[in-house]
């Protein structure tokens, strides 16, 4: 007997940290390092409006002659993340990804930030599909 593909929700990382446009690149940084995460939506006006990542701050921070406190999130940041529902099936998500070649995906239910799944979010899904479907 076949399981369901899994959907978004059953992976996916729960209420999500987020971060205003208008904050800096240090605050960025400062909340990535203090909640050990690598993606960062951003929001503007209470919607979302791009995602940065750690490796966009540490492109940013090798520019020599830049203040990273005098530049705001929203001008540097993705303005174009890959969005999906919660209802999304895992597979579907993982192949766009690859595709796309990003490391996460934000999760918005009518117009709401609700979850994030990333590339470690991938991972445990994998392992998970493997030991429950596959014996070694």
């Amino acid at each position: 007997m076949s399981k369901a593909i899994p959907k978004m929700t059953k992976y996916m990382t729960m209420t999500p940290f987020a971060i205003n446009s208008e904050a800096t690149l240090v605050e960025a940084m400062d909340v990535m390092k203090d909640k050990k995460i690598r993606h960062l939506p951003v929001m503007k006006g209470g919607k979302i409006f791009g995602l940065i990542s750690d490796r966009d701050l540490k492109s940013f921070f090798a520019f020599a002659g830049t203040d990273p406190k005098s530049i705001r999130v929203g001008d540097v940041c993705s303005e174009d993340p890959y969005l999906i529902a919660p209802d999304s099936l895992i597979n579907e998500v993982a192949a766009e990804m690859a595709h796309r070649k990003v490391g996460s995906a934000v999760v918005v239910d009518n117009g709401k930030l609700v979850g994030i799944f990333t590339a470690t979010d991938a991972c445990q899904a994998l392992s998970d599909i493997c030991e429950t479907r596959f014996h070694a």
